[in-house]
Formats: C-alpha cells, structure tokens, sequence
C-alpha cells in the first residue's frame, strides 16, 4: 500500500537525505522566553554535573559509580556491594520518575535535563555560533573552498571541541574511580598510570566523535528512551505540540500579506515561514505532528511565537499541549495510568526511605569455614570455626570493635592476640574465630545463633550463623 504523501515523512529520520548520506543539521540559533528557562536550568545542571564528582559530605564523593569495585555514592551516602539492593531500588526510583514524566509530558528529560542535550545545545553549538556564525554562515562555510578562513575557523572549532571533550573524560573518569585517584594522577603525571591514561584518551575519542559529528544521531538513533515514546505516550501526554486546527484552518497554510483577513480568505494562522524547522536541532517539521526525533527542546516554540508576534497574531501555534487539547480543547488531568505510576513511584521511595533508615554504617558477616564439621572438646564443649568480614562504610576508622556472643553461654575466640581490633575506614576487617558452646545448651545438630558487634560497650550491629551439634536422640 502506498504511503499517503503528507505522511511521506514517517518513512526515514530526519537527519538521513534522499541519497542515502548523512543530511547535515545547521539549526539556527534559538533565542525567547523557553530558551532563556533552559539556560537558567542549563547552567544549573552544567555545574552540577562538572563539580559533584569533587564535592565531599562527611569524607564522602557526592555522586561516584565505581562499577569495578561496585562501590557507589549517591548524595554521599556510600553503597558497598552488600548494599546493592538498595542502588538497584535506587536506579528503579529513577526509570520509574522518568517513565511518569515521559507519559505526562513527553519528552521533556532529554530536552532539559540530558546531559547530551545540554553539553550539544549550550556548550558545543553555542561555541559553533561564536567562531562559525548562525544557520546561513555555517552553511556557506561548509560549501566554501578549503581558503585561509575556512582552516583557521575549523581548526580553532576543533580545537576547543577536543579540549572541552577531554575535560569532560576527566570528569567522567571522576565519577568511575573517584576524584581523589584523578587528582593523585594528574599531580603524578600521566605517564606513571598508563593503565588509566590509555582509557582517559578512549574517552575523549567517544566524546568528541559524538559531539563533532555524531550530534543529534544519539537521540534519534543510539538512545533507547527515544523509542519508548511510541509505547509511553498517548492522546493526554502534554508534548510540544503544533496546532493544526488553528494553523490550518480550512483552506491550509499561506504565506503572510500585510492587510489580508486570514480567517475570512479560511487560511490558517501558520505563515508557512518555516523558521520552526530551520530553529530545529534534529531538522524536523513540528507541524507533522509529534515525531521520534522530537526532543522537545521548546526552541520552535520560541521561534514561532517571535513570528506570531510580529505579525500580530496570537502566540502559542506551537505550544506545550496534547492531542485531546487541541482537538478536543480538553484540559490535562491525572489519568489511571500516571495515577499508577505515581503509586508504583511512592511505594518504591518509601521502601528505600525505610531500608536507607535501618541500614547500619558497618555491616558484619560470619560464616562457617567451608568443609569444617564441629569439634568436641572436654567438659561437653562443642566448638565451631568461622570465618568474619566487617565492612566499614563510613570515613573513620572504627577502633576496639569486639565480637560477643549473644544468644547463647558460651565462648567467642579471636584467632589473634587481642579480642579488640580495628576496622579501617571504608574498607574490610576480616578473620577467624572459634565459638564454643556446651552441648547441654543445643538444640539439635543446627542451632542459629546471634553474634553482636560491639565498640567498646555499644552494641553497633548484629548478625547470625549456623552452628553445628551432635545430633540429639532425646
């Protein structure tokens, strides 16, 4: 079946020309009410980003994902490998907010808060402008001869572009291994820690290849949360929206003519300037309706109301609504769905409220040595051996820890010289220990026993283990 013409569109991305080839986007240099929002909150999440690997709260990195030794920090708060339950609700919290927000209103996260957008659209593009030129000077640029001016510009332009992309390595480097170990680097020299050199470089590889070139082609081809647009989103998800009702009116679009009743003639509102396409930084037509490469930057929003206005016409042609809006003049209201999410969002959050507030900031293990039976001794002693790890999440040092039998009389040996020992800030103690209990006091041949953690008198946490007994026949 042959597709319709006025959805021709739908058939390839906006980014690919007829031929086959890349169609190079050179979107003009946005400006308005929306635009100046997005800098304020631009700047914001900038600095957020370039500066929480180095902020500390009590000794601990603001925000650190160090997958290789699966230790995490986020707002300071450590997370251990015995704590990834809670990162894992952590990462759960965040889909599910960003799944609420995507069927409310859209895509709306990459247009304002992705760190692709805001390093493509308020670092690399607006460096572009400021050494290129707007939309028809970069154009001309591009299909002038390699002279003089074109070398100078584009070696300045790709200059800056892999300096900002290797600060970003860095900074990205921070956030895997922790900003400590980055600075420690530097003051070392790069030479001495080849094995992170080497990836550091990889990294500004990937960032100026994706910010130099590959632009756009992120959101449209290589993010995935693009896709879920089509499950996500339905008639009452309030998006960057044209309206065709006023746009079209009943006789189309037409170009402007000073003194000319529209609504009279049953032309629409839409002017057919094409500045909203030519303001896009994924090249699409807004006025084919809500499209994959939307990222619902606002920037046609800006750029059609700047026109509405010059025309005296009404703003607001091109406006955050949804379909029942503009068809229906519907308002936005909570449906089942965003209701369900909201709870699903609410329940999650309160269970990691709840497990963040009885997690303990040292987490002890005790465990049978593997392959040990129990050993009876004189006077009807049954003793096991076990082997103990204490992790120590906080930045200080935790000093004349003991470990105490709790549940029943017995005896608990630290295989060591003192029964006291320290455990090291954010990191593991770690040894062996022999209980001995009087057989009279078991149960049977398994008995769960409690051991509590103590520094000095105060009981810090408490945990349990298996202990082995001759079987009773009583």
């Amino acid at each position: 079946m042959e597709t319709p013409k006025n959805e021709i569109f739908r058939d390839s991305i906006g980014t690919i020309a007829e031929d086959g080839k890349r169609a190079w986007v050179y979107p003009k240099k946005p400006s308005g009410r929306f635009y100046k929002y997005r800098k304020w909150v631009s700047s914001f999440l900038l600095a957020f980003f370039l500066l929480s690997p180095f902020i500390k709260i009590n000794g601990n990195q603001f925000l650190m994902f160090n997958i290789l030794e699966r230790r995490f920090n986020i707002f300071g708060a450590p997370f251990w490998p015995q704590d990834f339950h809670l990162f894992v609700i952590s990462m759960l919290i965040g889909v599910v907010f960003i799944t609420l927000f995507t069927v409310a209103f859209g895509r709306i996260f990459c247009g304002w808060i992705c760190p692709q957008t805001i390093f493509m659209e308020m670092v690399f593009r607006r460096i572009e402008y400021w050494i290129e030129g707007d939309r028809n000077k970069q154009r001309k640029l591009d299909r002038q001869k390699w002279d003089s001016e074109k070398i100078r510009k584009r070696l300045i332009k790709w200059f800056i572009f892999l300096i900002i992309s290797f600060l970003i390595a860095n900074v990205f480097l921070a956030y895997l291994i922790g900003s400590d170990k980055v600075l420690q680097y530097v003051i070392d020299g790069p030479f001495k820690h080849l094995g992170t050199l080497f990836p550091l470089l990889i990294f500004t590889a990937v960032f100026y290849f994706v910010f130099a070139w590959f632009r756009e082609q992120v959101c449209i081809i290589a993010c995935p949360y693009g896709r879920l647009q089509g499950v996500l989103l339905d008639n009452k998800s309030v998006v960057v929206a044209y309206d065709y009702k006023r746009g079209e009116g009943d006789k189309g679009r037409k170009k402007f003519r000073k003194n000319e009743d529209r609504n009279k003639l049953g032309y629409g509102d839409c002017i057919d300037c094409l500045q909203c396409v030519h303001v896009c930084p994924t090249g699409i037509d807004i006025r084919n309706g809500t499209q994959l490469e939307c990222v619902n930057c606002t920037a046609c929003i800006d750029e059609c109301d700047h026109i509405m206005e010059s025309i005296n016409l009404p703003k607001g042609l091109i406006r955050y609504a949804s379909e029942d809006n503009i068809e229906k003049k519907l308002p936005f209201k909570l449906t089942g769905r965003i209701k369900g999410y909201i709870a699903v969002l609410v329940i999650l959050t309160g269970l990691l409220s709840g497990m963040l507030f009885l997690r303990n900031d040292v987490e002890a293990r005790i465990l049978r040595l593997p392959g040990q039976l129990y050993e009876h001794k004189d006077n009807n002693i049954i003793s096991n051996v076990y082997t103990y790890k204490l992790v120590n999440k906080t930045t200080s040092d935790i000093d004349n820890v003991s470990l105490k039998l709790i549940s029943h009389k017995g005896e608990l040996k630290l295989v060591s010289t003192s029964n006291s020992f320290v455990v090291p800030s954010q990191s593991i103690a770690e040894g062996t220990i022999f209980i001995e209990i009087n057989n009279a006091a078991l149960t049977g041949d398994r008995n769960n026993i409690k051991i509590g953690v103590y520094q000095g008198d105060k009981l810090i946490e408490t945990t349990t283990a298996n202990f082995l007994g001759p079987r009773s026949y009583r």
